[in-house]
């Protein structure tokens, strides 16, 4: 299931992201922002999860 997120991009942001979906890269707009937010979630995620349990484990 997937939920809505409304996000505020500056202008020359969107339009970058829509220059990739007209070059092909992507589908969609929306599917260039789900595919940045998984690469930012596989790059931090176990750093931070490691990082916050560390925090629960020393209270």
């Amino acid at each position: 299931m997937m939920e809505r997120v409304t996000i505020r991009l500056p202008s020359q942001q969107v339009a970058t992201l829509e220059k990739l979906v007209e070059a092909g890269e992507f589908p969609t707009v929306s599917e260039a922002i789900r595919y940045s937010v998984r690469e930012l979630i596989g790059k931090h995620a176990n750093r931070v999860i490691r990082d916050s349990e560390q925090i629960s484990f020393e209270m």
